[in-house]
C-alpha cells in the first residue's frame, strides 16, 4: 500500500501553534536533542511524524489542514511530513492529564503519594486513554507503507503496539519510554485491568526500549507479574547530547546576554548551578534543602557560594504541581531570610520559561546539581558538563545517566545530609581531578547523541 516507511509517533510534535498579533496561527519548533533527532528522521522523503493537537490552537490547524497534514497546509514543519490528531478535547483531558501525567508519570518516578483514586471518574479516564492510543495506532496503519517502521514514543502511547499490531501485522513497531519504568511493587497499584493491558500493549513491539538496564528489568519483572508473556527484545538505548549544536546555540546572542546579566549577579562567588522543571520528581525542594545545610555545616562557603536555580513551570492545570512550585519559590525565600546578615542573597531561585537562561545557567556552573528522584535519562546532567568547561556533577543514582556517568558524585536524591557533604566535596575537588572526572564525564555525554540514539532503534528493525 502506498504510504511512508518510517512513521514516528508521539505525544508532542516538532511544533505547537499560537496565535499572533493579527490573530493567525503562528508555528514555534520545540527543543531538545530528541526533537532534533526525531525531525532528521520526519525530514526524509518517506517519512511522518503523527503527533496530538494540544492546544485550541493546534486543534484549529489540524482541522484546516488535508487530514491534519499541517506541512501540506504551508505551514513550516522543517522539511518534516508532520500529520496533527485534532483529538476529542475530553479525550485528550481524560488520557493526558489523568491517565499519563497524573498516574503513569508518578508511578514511573515511585511518586506513590500523588496517585489518583481509582473510581468511576478514573476508570472513565482510562477508557479516554484507550481510545487515545486507538486514534493514534488508526493514524498509523492509515499512514504506514507495506513493512514499515514505527518508532512509538513513551508512557502517553503504552497501548499503541499491540493496538497497531491488530490492524497491520507486517509493520515493524519500536516501542521507547522516555522515563524509568516503575517497579513489581509500585506497578502492583495499578487496577489489575491496566496493570496487565499496559504490559500486553509494549508487548505488541518488535523491539522495546528503554534508556537504562534498570528501567528494562522493572519492565520484565513487571510482566512476569501480570503473568503476560512478552517475546520482544528489551533494548537500551542511553539519549546523548550532540555538542555541536548545543555549543552553537549557548554561543549566540541572547545567550550571552543573560549570561552577563547572571554574572553581575553572582558577582564573583562560585556557582551551584540547576535547571529543572518544577515538579515533584525533580526534587527542587530537598536540593534547596541540601545547600541550606551545606551553608549551615559549612559557614566558610556563605557569601563564597551562590545557589543558581532556574525552573520551568510544569503541568500547572495540576494542583500538585502548582503548590510544589509555590512551596519551592517560599523555600528558596527562607533561606535567603535565614541568611540575611549575608552581603548578598545565598539563592538566585526563578520560575520561568527561559531557555537561553538555562543555558547561561549550566554554562556559568561549578558545581551542576541533578538530585530527581528518579528519572528516565536526565539530558540536563549531560548537556551540563558539555556547556561548563569545569562543572563537577553531584547527580543522583536514581538516574539513568548515573550508568554511565561513574565520575559524578552520585547521591541518594532523598538523602539531604549526604547530598549537602556530596556539593562541599564537589566544591573541595582538586583542578587536576576536576578536570579528569570532566573530561570523561563530557566523553559519556556524547557518547550516544540523538541521532545515533535513533539509527540504532531502526536499525534493529531493518
Amino acid at each position: 500500500m502506498a504510504g511512508s516507511s518510517v512513521v514516528i509517533a508521539s505525544n508532542r510534535g516538532p511544533l505547537s501553534f499560537s496565535l499572533d498579533r493579527d490573530g493567525k496561527p503562528s508555528s514555534s519548533r520545540g527543543g531538545g536533542g530528541l526533537v532534533s533527532a526525531m525531525s532528521v528522521a520526519a525530514a526524509q522523503d518517506d517519512a511522518v511524524w503523527i503527533c496530538a493537537a494540544l492546544s485550541d490552537v493546534d486543534r484549529s490547524v489540524a482541522t484546516s489542514s488535508p487530514r491534519g497534514r499541517i506541512d501540506l497546509a504551508g505551514h513550516d514543519t522543517g522539511g518534516a511530513a508532520v500529520r496533527m490528531l485534532a483529538v476529542d478535547e475530553s479525550v485528550l483531558a481524560g488520557a493526558y492529564t489523568s491517565i499519563a501525567n497524573s498516574t503513569l508519570w508518578p508511578i514511573n518516578h515511585g511518586l506513590i503519594d500523588t496517585m489518583p483514586t481509582y473510581d468511576d471518574r478514573w476508570l472513565a479516564d482510562w477508557d479516554r486513554y484507550v481510545e487515545y492510543n486507538a486514534a493514534f495506532a488508526q493514524a498509523i496503519a492509515e499512514s504506514a507503507a507495506d513493512d514499515a517502521r514505527v518508532l512509538v514514543q513513551d508512557y502517553h502511547l503504552d497501548l499503541v503496539p499491540a493496538q497497531l499490531r491488530a490492524m497491520r501485522p507486517d509493520l515493524r513497531i519500536a516501542h521507547f519510554t522516555h522515563t524509568p519504568w516503575a517497579t513489581a511493587e509500585d506497578f502492583a497499584r495499578l487496577p489489575g485491568d491496566a496493570a496487565r493491558r499496559l504490559v500486553e500493549g509494549l508487548a505488541g513491539a518488535d523491539s522495546i526500549g528503554f534508556h537504562s538496564p534498570r528501567w528494562a528489568a522493572n519492565f520484565a519483572a513487571c510482566a512476569a507479574a501480570t503473568g503476560v508473556t512478552v517475546t520482544a527484545p528489551l533494548r537500551v538505548h542511553p539519549l546523548g547530547v550532540d555538542p555541536v549544536p548545543l555549543l552553537a546555540r549557548a554561543a549566540e546572542r541572547d545567550v550571552a546576554e543573560r549570561a552577563g546579566v547572571l554574572r553581575a549577579a553572582v558577582d564573583g562567588r562560585r556557582v551551584i548551578g540547576r535547571v529543572d522543571r518544577t515538579e515533584p520528581a525533580k526534587n527542587i525542594h530537598r536540593g534547596l534543602l541540601a545547600f541550606a545545610e551545606l551553608l549551615r555545616q559549612r559557614p566558610e562557603h556563605v557569601d563564597a557560594v551562590v545557589h543558581v536555580a532556574l525552573a520551568y513551570p510544569s503541568r500547572q492545570d495540576v494542583a500538585e504541581y502548582r503548590d510544589y512550585t509555590s512551596d519551592c519559590v517560599a523555600l528558596a525565600a527562607e533561606i535567603n531570610g535565614e541568611f540575611a546578615d549575608a552581603a548578598r542573597p545565598p539563592v538566585l531561585f526563578e520560575v520561568r520559561d527561559d531557555y537561553p537562561r538555562s543555558l547561561a545557567t549550566l554554562g556559568c556552573a561549578d558545581v551542576l546539581l541533578v538530585n530527581s528522584l528518579r528519572d528516565g535519562m536526565n539530558l540536563v546532567a549531560k548537556e551540563g558538563v558539555l556547556l561548563s568547561p569545569d562543572v563537577a556533577l553531584v547527580l543522583s543514582r536514581e538516574t539513568g545517566a548515573a550508568d554511565e556517568m561513574p565520575d559524578a558524585l552520585l547521591v541518594d536524591p532523598l538523602d539531604v545530609e549526604a547530598t549537602a557533604d556530596a556539593l562541599h566535596e564537589a566544591l573541595a575537588l582538586s583542578g587536576a581531578e576536576r578536570a579528569e572526572r570532566h573530561r570523561r564525564l563530557a566523553a559519556a555525554a556524547a557518547a550516544l547523541p540523538p541521532h545515533a540514539w535513533l539509527q540504532q532503534q531502526l536499525d534493529v528493525l531493518s
